[in-house]
């Protein structure tokens, strides 16, 4: 009679076991996806302000249409790609880098550089960029929260059981995780 009480209360202990591990793995599966939604959000409202800004500079910079034409081909690859992956993560780090030479252009134009519309433009993409920083912390901190929960012990016991997508840090386009050369800024 002990034994089987023994074997019952390892059973249950076991169980129970399980079911949390399941649903700790569960809801931080939830919180990834949910964090790369926000960023989505993010995403879709910079795919709206680009064919603006590709406009308002197109009036001052007809013949930079290399760059729009760039920043209007990777906006489109961008907005095809909606699968959380390494190659949409580089994907939008492209488009960053190439809108960022869009508003270093306003250097060439002093009008564009002036124009309220444009000054507002660049403004809500700071703004938007900020926020997109925001969530990509929140996106990169719900990864490693799964993934330390798929790794660590007893967890990793559960999490082998199931299949789980492999969601990618969303890192630093090469171009950022250089060193910044101070002495070459004010050669220019």
């Amino acid at each position: 009679m002990t034994e089987i009480f023994i074997f019952i209360v390892f059973a249950v202990i076991a169980i129970m076991f399980y079911v949390t591990a399941y649903n700790s793995l569960i809801s931080l599966k939830n919180s990834v996806e949910e964090s790369f939604s926000a960023i989505d959000t993010v995403f879709q409202n910079r795919y709206d302000l680009i064919p603006n800004l590709v406009e308002v500079v197109k009036q001052y910079a007809s013949h930079e249409k290399e760059v729009l034409t760039q920043v209007v081909k990777l906006r489109s690859s961008a907005m095809g790609n909606q699968e959380v992956s390494k190659e949409k993560l580089a994907q939008e780090n492209m488009l960053s880098g190439t809108l960022k030479s869009i508003f270093a252009l306003s250097e060439n134009y002093p009008d564009l550089k002036a124009n309220e519309q444009f000054l507002d433009l660049q403004k809500q993409w700071t703004e938007m960029e900020d926020r997109m920083q925001g969530a990509r912390r929140a996106y990169n901190a719900a990864v490693k929260a799964l993934t330390d929960k798929r790794e660590m012990i007893p967890s990793n016991i559960v999490a082998s059981f199931m299949t789980f997508k492999d969601f990618p840090l969303f890192e630093a386009d090469v171009e950022a995780r250089e060193n910044l050369n101070a002495k070459e800024l004010f050669s220019k």
